[in-house]
């Protein structure tokens, strides 16, 4: 950390006191004086010592407390080592699925069976974490669509709001173009270029107020890249309909996230296991690279207050015998009056 002051150019006052010092006297004044002040005589004099003997250590005091005021009026400010930010300028909207399909069992992690959304919540977790300098958002989907981080540099706290993702918190159906319509409202600010939606889900449309393809053509329109995941294992079986085996992929609609991918000059993937949603984020990006450019910048820290309260107790050191004697010397003739 290395010194620096705001207002450097404050240092020229420091002489000013001198100046004043070698204005001509004001003229003594003619005739009585009309404000009797009994005590002025100990407030001149420092409690009746003489001027020799009390000159020189009041003179440097107060050219201390000259000296620490100045000093902060200059601003005084401990700057830190330059830190660096990467910076890319994307705006990336993640909607994840978390309607009642999203709890089947079909992925395995460690080594055991788990829900779908808990690999979801893991491998995109990691790829939040991974993308710095990016405005990051998160929107989670079932019957109905909801905002669940507004666009932020903040990875920490969008990936802790996944991981904190519920199924059937918005309902057990899938609105997949209420997340489209949603997340193409939430990045119409942004600039054109970097408007990404990854939208990730493991069933068809089957509810919501707009079709994925009316949301499809509007985020072409508004230039948002749109990135679909399919997710489920369709290779081997899971209970179905009274607890007949079925196909767990088989209620994905991948033509229309093909369709959606396609119109909006995006990509359709298709994760079957951990290791294919960990390579689809992977490539994810390498599609949409992490940024290279930084931008650095100090931490300041304010120290002013330090030597403005140097110069605050160096003024009572000052007046403290000054006033001392005066109150003494009312107390007098206060007794005598």
């Amino acid at each position: 950390m290395t010194l620096e002051f705001a207002w450097p150019w404050l240092f020229l006052a420091l002489p000013l006191p001198l100046l004043v010092a070698r204005l001509p006297a004001a003229e003594p004044m003619s005739g009585p004086a009309r404000l009797r002040f009994p005590f002025a005589a100990a407030l001149l004099s420092g409690n009746g010592r003489s001027s020799s003997a009390r000159s020189r250590p009041r003179l440097w005091l107060a050219s201390l407390a000259w000296l620490l005021l100045v000093i902060a009026a200059a601003r005084p400010q401990g700057v830190g080592e330059p830190i660096e930010m990467p910076v890319s300028g994307r705006s990336l909207m993640l909607a994840v699925d978390i309607s009642g399909s999203m709890q089947t069992e079909d992925m395995r992690l460690a080594g055991r069976p788990v829900m779908r959304l808990s690999v979801v919540k893991q491998v995109a977790g990691d790829f939040i974490s991974r993308r710095q300098g990016d405005r990051l958002g998160l929107i989670l989907f079932g019957d109905l669509a909801y905002l669940q981080t507004p666009l932020t540099f903040d990875r920490e706290t969008v990936r802790t709001l996944l991981l904190e993702a519920a199924i059937g918190l918005a309902g057990k159906g899938t609105a997949l173009g209420d997340a489209i319509g949603l997340a193409v409202k939430r990045l119409r600010d942004q600039p054109e270029q970097n408007r990404v939606v990854i939208l990730l889900t493991d069933g068809a449309n089957t509810s919501g107020s707009v079709s994925p393809a009316k949301a499809a053509e509007l985020a072409a329109a508004e230039g948002v890249r749109i990135y679909t995941i399919g997710i489920g294992d369709d290779r081997s079986g899971a209970p179905g309909l009274f607890g007949l085996p079925r196909r767990p992929g088989s209620d994905l609609d991948e033509t229309t996230l093909k369709g959606i991918a396609e119109q909006t000059g995006g990509r359709y993937f298709r994760a079957r296991d951990v290791s294919g949603l960990q390579e689809i984020y992977a490539l994810i990006d390498d599609i949409e690279p992490l940024s290279e450019d930084r931008q650095s910048y100090r931490p300041v820290d304010e120290l002013y207050a330090w030597p403005l309260a140097a110069a605050l107790f160096s003024s009572l050191l000052l007046t403290g015998p000054l006033w001392s004697g005066a109150m003494g010397s009312y107390v007098r003739w206060r007794r005598d009056a």
